[in-house]
């Protein structure tokens, strides 16, 4: 497992670390989607609300069951393409339907529009007749956030809420005050505080960090339904992770708290070449089935 993930070590130092934004998101794109997708499963791109999104479904899977997604990248990268092997995989796992949004990116838009983008959507499945409890939404990073802060705005409104949620490497605090966030700093490839600050700076344009909608660490959970939180023992995030599922366990949240060891950030995107993304997305798969009633 080791050598493993060393190898994922090697492609995403490969290469010196973007100087722009424009260049951020074309590597992300690029690193995260090194290995392909699979063959045999059908992709479907569809328009939800002004936004690009995109179907999948894996042979022998229930379309009646969907998992909505929200790609990771901070809020100001990521996309469909960088994601498509892991939700679909996922979609797999859980032998079901997946949706994957690419909602607004900051800096061009900024809080709440990739939150309005994700409760446009949820509503557009509801629209289609699927039935809340056949939805579970998941995220990694920056989507874990907004999968808590799309929970929280529909609750408010006492609108349903999805059946499950599964959050991977979950960025829920952009005050950024865990002790990880140091401590992490030189076995994380990925993620450091630096970059952490860039991000906040863009998607927040001013915005309290504290605002629950932001970072859900400071949120009121109670009510939510049963969450699944994954995380890599060698990442800056881990107390993001790890402080979230204790919350989540305290307001009475069923939750179950993974941590992988030597996994780094979103880990499952390279599930090709790692045994333990494989397990790890297949464990997903079993806790969504479940909730959904598989």
């Amino acid at each position: 497992m080791g050598e493993e993930i060393d190898l994922v070590r090697a492609l995403l130092t490969s290469q010196p670390r973007p100087a722009s934004l424009a260049e951020r998101r074309e590597r992300l794109d690029a690193v995260a989607s090194a290995y392909g997708v699979a063959p045999d499963i059908r992709f479907e791109p569809v328009s939800v609300g002004g936004c690009e999104a995109e179907w999948s479904l894996a042979l022998g899977s229930d379309p009646s069951k969907v998992l909505f997604y929200f790609h990771g990248g901070g809020y100001c990268s990521g996309s469909i393409k960088s994601h498509r092997g892991m939700v679909g995989e996922t979609g797999r796992a859980a032998k079901i339907r997946t949706l994957a949004l690419a909602y607004r990116l900051a800096p061009e838009n900024p809080f709440p529009a990739a939150l309005d983008d994700a409760t446009a959507a949820f509503e557009f499945l509801l629209a289609q007749g699927i039935d809340p409890n056949r939805i579970a939404i998941g995220g990694d990073s920056a989507g874990g956030g907004l999968s808590l802060a799309l929970m929280q705005r529909l609750r408010d409104a006492k609108k349903p809420l999805p059946a499950a949620a599964w959050l991977v490497s979950p960025w829920v605090d952009l005050q950024m005050t865990g002790a990880t966030i140091d401590s992490k700093a030189a076995i994380d490839p990925l993620i450091h505080r630096d970059y952490l600050e860039q991000l906040t700076a863009n998607y927040l344009a001013g915005h309290d960090p504290r605002d629950p909608l932001v970072s859900p660490l400071h949120a009121d959970l109670s009510g939510l339904p049963p969450v699944l939180v994954q995380v890599g023992s060698a990442e800056t995030l881990l107390d993001d992770a790890v402080r979230i599922a204790g919350k989540l366990g305290a307001s009475d949240v069923p939750t179950r708290l993974e941590v992988w060891p030597h996994m780094i950030h979103a880990w499952h995107l390279w599930s090709a070449k790692l045994t333990a993304g494989r397990q790890a997305t297949q464990s997903a798969g079993r806790f969504i089935a479940e909730a959904l009633g598989g």
